[in-house]
């Protein structure tokens, strides 16, 4: 339901003030009992009781009300929201990285605000608690346990659920108002997949308790909903992908994440938070890059493989023009065995389906003896190199022979045995010729009428 400028600064202002302690001895508002639809209410009708909610704030505000307090707050630069699923194996990691946004904290000029949720069965710290709890993360010297104020206590809640994450990002933009907003996606991550054909429990923003996640249509579902946001990063595997990119790109101006697996520590927010919190005045594209570098520093210091990159949005509509160019030039090449031959060659990841898009064109480029697929390889890559990928990075380890030197920043589906029906559903499927592409040289050689 669309609110006025005033009703939802009313809201933000007075949720603001007061502690969850005194709203509640006051018994007025209960700010640990707040949600979407608390929101939704607020703008002066009360479902209940069908009455006006009273905006008069003298006693806690003085004379002139609420209004003097609303003249006192200014918007921040930057309100970051990360949302962690904790509720599996990767339980402890999920504290430790709050932890770890607790040694920089928040400042007048940046809001950090996390959801975590936890179960029974994995991590037993921080007195075992379960349920999901919302934070304003404020500095502390404690590494081992979190003393940030507890903003809501929802019990116990499916984060697997995307309409929760809706609940959390509408609910912190409108607590905690900014010119810039980033939003940090925490857990488990299979890329583009809708479920796993592998029977691991993963997938995005996986809830071991309810056993939901999150599709990819249903996280673009949800970033719609939540509205303009300048970073969207996966704190997960393998989410760097064209096709999840293409599907959540609408109201993002950049996409943060990974085309391989995450090492279980994923993001180090310490290092992640302090050039923000240093100059709370950085651009987007600086954001973006401070997550790729932060992250990339970090494995690279313990020799770790790693891939991270941001992509710009505006430029992936044009990705999947050039793409379906190039797809529409290989199938009229007939040079089906030779693509097929550069699939194996290509960069892959611990999805094997999963390949570099760069490497992939490149290697077709450098093989084929058409000269039209060889042109339109040129163009693609040179619109990835250039445009689509703002920023890329890989580290990589000396002690695996499995590294990830090809790697340029977004991957593909690629499969070398099954096409998976469930990508039909992606918008990359319905808008472009890449699957078209893909079941053309899965079929047989004899089976090809072109």
């Amino acid at each position: 339901m669309k609110k006025t400028i005033l009703k939802i600064t009313l809201l933000t202002t007075t949720f603001l003030f007061f502690s969850a302690s005194n709203i509640g001895a006051r018994g007025n508002f209960n700010l640990n009992s707040i949600t979407v639809s608390d929101i939704g209410r607020f703008d002066g009708h009360s479902p209940r009781h069908g009455t006006r909610h009273s905006l008069d704030f003298s006693e806690e505000f003085g004379d002139g009300g609420i209004f003097n307090f609303i003249r006192r707050k200014d918007k921040k630069e930057w309100t970051i929201m990360v949302y962690i699923n904790a509720k599996n194996d990767l339980e402890e990691y999920g504290l430790k990285d709050i932890n770890e946004m607790e040694m920089i904290g928040s400042s007048d000029k940046v809001n950090v605000v996390v959801e975590i949720g936890r179960m029974d069965g994995f991590d037993s710290s921080e007195n075992d608690w379960t349920g999901a709890k919302r934070y304003f993360i404020q500095k502390d010297d404690n590494t081992s346990s979190i003393t940030s104020p507890v903003l809501a206590d929802l019990g116990k809640v499916d984060m697997g659920d995307w309409k929760h994450l809706v609940d959390f990002g509408v609910w912190a933009k409108a607590l905690y108002p900014a010119e810039k907003y980033m939003l940090i996606v925490w857990n488990h991550g299979t890329g583009w997949e809708k479920n796993s054909k592998s029977g691991k429990n993963k997938g995005l923003s996986y809830d071991f308790e309810t056993k939901n996640h999150f599709t990819t249509p249903e996280l673009a579902k949800a970033l719609k909903k939540i509205g303009k946001l300048d970073v969207y990063a996966s704190d997960a595997c393998l989410m760097q992908m064209a096709s999840v990119g293409y599907e959540i790109k609408d109201n993002i101006t950049y996409i943060v994440g990974s085309e391989a697996i995450e090492p279980k520590d994923g993001y180090i927010y310490n290092t992640l938070l302090e050039p923000i919190i240093s100059n709370p005045e950085i651009t987007p594209y600086r954001a973006a890059k401070v997550l790729v570098d932060a992250y990339s520093d970090y494995y690279q210091s313990i020799s770790k493989k790693s891939t991270q990159s941001f992509i710009k949005t505006s430029e992936l509509e044009k990705l999947i023009i050039l793409m379906d160019d190039w797809a529409c030039a290989a199938i009229q090449s007939k040079e089906k065995d030779l693509i097929i031959g550069c699939i194996y060659l290509t960069q892959k990841y611990f999805k094997l389906d999963n390949k570099d898009l760069y490497h992939f064109v490149s290697i077709v480029t450098a093989k084929t003896l058409t000269e039209n697929l060889k042109k339109k390889g040129e163009v693609l890559m040179r619109h990835i190199k250039e445009n689509a990928v703002a920023y890329s990075r890989y580290t990589d380890s000396s002690r695996t022979w499995w590294n990830y030197s090809n790697s340029r920043g977004i991957a593909v589906y690629l499969p070398i045995s099954q096409y998976d029906s469930d990508y039909d559903e992606l918008k990359i499927a319905q808008q472009s010729y890449w699957d078209e592409f893909i079941q053309w040289y899965l079929t047989s050689l004899s089976a090809d009428k072109i």
